[in-house]
């Protein structure tokens, strides 16, 4: 039998699988997908190395920090214990290049469960161990000011002092009451003065032509104008405003639909939040220590504002409380057109009439029953990506026209084998070059979901270094979205943990000698060439894999003083730790005129393999017996040619219940499938 394999979509599945070849993915699906990425057009490639960008000295949690498109106004906040750092796409920044960070509450067992919201330059941080937190960035480019500070929810002016009143006209017995509230310039308003009162003073609907009442209060420093309120059946109703420190009542009709804000903190006493988000101009906390169900908005346009008008106004501060019959704490809120929100035993829509969330206006109903852990939503195109209660699965919700409602697919189905026994402890999304999720499990293998549901793609990928990924995020470059991580290594016998950043994809337009296929790595150029290079003092002693002008070099180790020393005199040289990148077919089953191949003997004969700007690799029938590619340079020294084109082979081995065909590439040099053709010859039953 032929087998073509020219999709590699499905990325890796649970080996439990195996015997499924009558599911639509299976045929586009792999048995082992290591270290290589499934291409949106078929084919799959060798992931790009990471580069080394800084040593860090403890546990460290990566936050992004994104303004704009603008790759120079993005950052990457390094969470620490007690403090925290800021880095770009090139490293530290330089105020933080000696590891001395700016103070913070957080100690590093609480890092990893912050919930964060940015709107601008501001960074809002929720735990429920602490109070609402916000870093904030100060100052112009490039020397950014940094700092961290406890929100003051309902900060404003002072209240203006106690007004002063005088009624003109013949006195009454009427006490006529007034409070005036100070605004600042960006609208901000203070609360009520205390009540002015002039006791002889009569009803409004007692004035006659000439009456009129004066009120006068001293100036607040900040405020640009003031607010006037006058007491009508039992509240202060809105009667103008004045940017003077003295206003004159002519008898205007007291609103008591518009009334001063009065305090409201649900937050005291630490009834800390553990979610933040951000819908419809509103700050969305959630999930407070002793109320977990709690749902509250801020004021609209005013995120640090929860006071409130009585009675009720629709731009009010908003407090929910989930009624779901369990006590299941509310995990995450995101802005989706809706509010949707995560609670551990359910997932919620929250929305109101046009859509529009008010404090009359209200309406929070369940869209699945599948709970969720506390990872922070993932928003790709129409979709919202969540992790699963227990931390192990991860799930998709859009919007069905058949349900009117939220509906989703668990997008691990297909490998539990990934998942089992595990949980996730951090996830980023990249969305250029090929939409791809790089999610961290709790025992430091980075994974991979690449995720395109309009084109119903969804796979995934194991990729393993020489350490454990400890955390990731992603942040916007110059020409695309770049992904940060902080991974802990094992260097000279003692535990190490570095800040990293994931190479470009090989490109059709990279040289051989810019390949970068190491982890850990960094890249040095000279002038003239020579065999001595520097500048590698992070890989002290380690064995490692070296490009040279395009070439690789093995069996070579970095020096004490950081320095590497090559048999052949090198221009441009990559170094770092290498890393195997794997791939291999499903065993090929099937119907036949002579019934299913399941369960029978098979041997892999002759295979083709279609490589795109490759050098090297190996193949084999099994994967601790592999045979070369050819890729040798025409001489020595010189840069390896990238092939396109097919390369026959014989992978060998016999007769074998599972036999398919294994491809390695473990040399720092580039490697991408675009098709595998397999003469498989079945026999007799196992």
């Amino acid at each position: 039998m032929r087998i073509v394999c020219n999709n590699f979509t499905g990325g890796e599945i649970s080996p439990t699988l195996s015997a499924r070849y009558d599911l639509a993915r299976h045929s586009n699906a792999l048995q082992c997908m290591e270290n290589m990425l499934p291409c949106l057009h078929g084919g799959a490639a060798r992931r790009a190395g990471m580069r080394y960008l800084a040593q860090l000295n403890s546990h460290s949690v990566l936050i992004p920090f994104s303004f704009n498109a603008e790759a120079e106004q993005n950052f990457i906040i390094i969470l620490q214990d007690g403090q925290f750092l800021v880095a770009n796409t090139a490293g530290l920044l330089p105020q933080y290049s000696t590891g001395q960070g700016t103070a913070a509450p957080y100690a590093a067992a609480h890092l990893e469960a912050i919930s964060y919201a940015q709107v601008g330059d501001v960074l809002y941080l929720a735990h429920k161990s602490y109070p609402l937190h916000k870093i904030m960035r100060t100052g112009q480019a490039p020397e950014y000011d940094w700092s961290v500070q406890a929100v003051v929810l309902n900060s404003s002016l002072p209240a203006p002092a106690l007004p002063a009143v005088s009624f003109s006209g013949s006195a009454g017995s009427y006490t006529l009451r007034y409070t005036v509230v100070a605004v600042d310039a960006q609208g901000k308003e203070s609360l009520p003065s205390p009540a002015g009162e002039c006791p002889t003073g009569r009803h409004p609907s007692d004035w006659v032509q000439g009456n009129s009442a004066t009120i006068t209060w001293a100036a607040v420093d900040g405020a640009v104008e003031y607010t006037l309120y006058r007491e009508e059946a039992g509240y202060f109703g809105f009667i103008g405003t004045s940017k003077q420190c003295s206003f004159s009542d002519q008898n205007y009709e007291a609103d008591i639909a518009d009334t001063p804000r009065e305090d409201w903190n649900p937050f005291a006493e630490g009834n800390n939040p553990s979610t933040v988000a951000f819908h419809q101009q509103r700050m969305v906390l959630a999930g407070t220590a002793h109320s977990p169900q709690a749902l509250y908005l801020s004021r609209t346009g005013d995120f640090e504002n929860f006071r409130k008008s009585r009675p009720l106004q629709d731009d009010d501060p908003i407090e929910y409380q989930l009624a779901s019959g369990t006590i299941d704490a509310i995990k995450w809120a995101v802005s989706f057109g809706d509010l949707l929100v995560g609670t551990a035993g359910c997932e919620y829509r929250a929305t109101g009439e046009g859509g529009v969330l008010t404090t009359r206006n209200v309406n929070i109903s369940a869209q699945s029953y599948w709970g969720s852990a506390g990872l922070h939503p993932i928003i790709i195109g129409n979709s919202v990506l969540h992790v699963q209660r227990h931390g192990a699965r991860v799930r998709d919700l859009y919007y069905s026209l058949e349900k009117d409602g939220y509906a989703g697919n668990d997008l691990a189905i297909m490998a539990p084998h990934l998942f089992e026994g595990h949980s996730l402890r951090q996830w980023a999304y990249q969305q250029s070059p090929a939409s791809t999720i790089w999610i961290v499990r709790d025992d430091g293998v980075l994974l991979a979901l690449t995720y395109m549901k309009e084109h119903d793609i969804w796979g995934w990928s194991q990729h393993k270094t020489q350490g454990k990924v400890l955390s990731v995020a992603s942040i916007s470059g110059a020409e695309r979205d770049e992904i940060i991580l902080v991974v802990q290594r094992t260097l000279q016998g003692a535990e190490q943990i570095f800040l990293e950043r994931l190479a470009p994809p090989w490109e059709d337009k990279t040289s051989i000698e810019d390949a970068f296929f190491v982890d850990c790595g960094l890249s040095a150029f000279q002038e003239q060439a020579t065999c001595q290079h520097t500048g590698f003092a992070h890989l002290a002693g380690a064995a490692v894999a070296v490009l040279a002008d395009g070439s690789p070099v093995e069996g070579l180790h970095i020096a004490a003083d950081g320095s590497l020393t090559l048999p052949y005199a090198a221009r441009q040289v990559t170094v770092g730790l290498g890393y195997s990148s794997v791939l291999s077919p499903l065993p090929p089953d099937g119907e036949t005129g002579q019934g299913a191949t399941l369960g029978l003997l098979r041997g892999c004969g002759r295979c083709l393999v279609r490589l795109h700007r490759s050098v090297g690799g190996k193949y084999g029938a099994h994967k601790d017996t592999l045979f070369d590619f050819p890729f040798v340079p025409e001489r020595w020294g010189e840069p390896c040619a990238p092939y396109s084109g097919d390369i026959d082979c014989l992978p060998g081995g016999g007769q074998e219940a599972q036999a398919s065909l294994w491809l390695v590439q473990d040399r720092p040099l580039p490697f991408h499938v675009m098709g595998i053709v397999m003469d498989m010859a079945f026999g007799e039953r196992a």
